[in-house]
């Protein structure tokens, strides 16, 4: 599980890696709005932490144009607490907010509660219209239906387009989540496992219903909820 966290603080950017690091996250840093956007094109992180006041611009901009991309949990921080910065953070899709100081132990407390409501926890669950994935069985129920069997490279597939239901996920952003470091997949690879994932889960494999394609940009899970 990947976390971005933007912060132009060394002093605070290296606490928060260090008590996410040893709660088994692997931590992508940035100090800036540019570095950030990058890490998060590059990195696909499965959830961001942003200061709100960076050396470039603001948190804000970065949440907005994660929006524009990706449903990640984002959760904004801030030294000030003024109401204005909470409702703009929420307007503009972030999922949390916390003031700072705190401690390491509200921080990841905050984080898996996120991951839980994103169902990108560790052993959970998650649903998109009528399907409805479980994690540690690597099984996909669709409806009322018995429980498709899927293989754990299905199940990551499937866990980040249910985590984005709705979005066309980027073919890289997918590479990246499902073979677990940038270049360590190709996009033929992903063809074939998307087509795998077609015959196991949709009536007409050759008019997808659930999972489609977006030329050109990558592929989308569309929430269905009648049959």
């Amino acid at each position: 599980m990947k976390i971005l966290v933007v912060d132009d603080d060394p002093d605070l950017l290296a606490l928060v890696g260090f008590a996410l690091n040893q709660s088994g996250f692997a931590v992508i840093k940035a100090t800036s709005v540019a570095s950030a956007n990058q890490a998060f094109a590059s990195e696909a992180p499965d959830l961001a932490i942003l200061d709100i006041n960076l050396p470039d611009g603001t948190g804000f901009e970065i949440c907005e144009s994660i929006r524009r991309r990706s449903r990640i949990p984002v959760m904004m921080l801030t030294a000030r607490g003024e109401e204005e910065d909470l409702v703009r953070a929420l307007d503009l899709g972030a999922d949390d907010y916390l003031t700072k100081p705190f401690s390491p132990r509200t921080l990841l407390a905050r984080v898996r509660a996120l991951l839980r409501r994103a169902g990108l926890e560790a052993g959970g669950a998650m649903s998109a219209g009528l399907l409805h994935l479980d994690l540690e069985a690597h099984a996909l129920q669709i409806g009322a239906a018995a429980p498709v069997k899927l293989t754990k490279l299905e199940t990551r597939l499937l866990q980040i387009l249910i985590a984005n239901a709705g979005h066309v996920v980027g073919t890289e952003r997918l590479l990246t989540h499902v073979w677990g470091h940038r270049g360590s997949g190709d996009r033929q690879l992903l063809k074939q496992l998307v087509h795998r994932l077609r015959q196991k889960i949709e009536d007409d494999p050759t008019a997808p219903q659930y999972l489609r394609t977006e030329a050109g940009a990558g592929y989308k899970l569309e929430k269905v909820t009648s049959g």
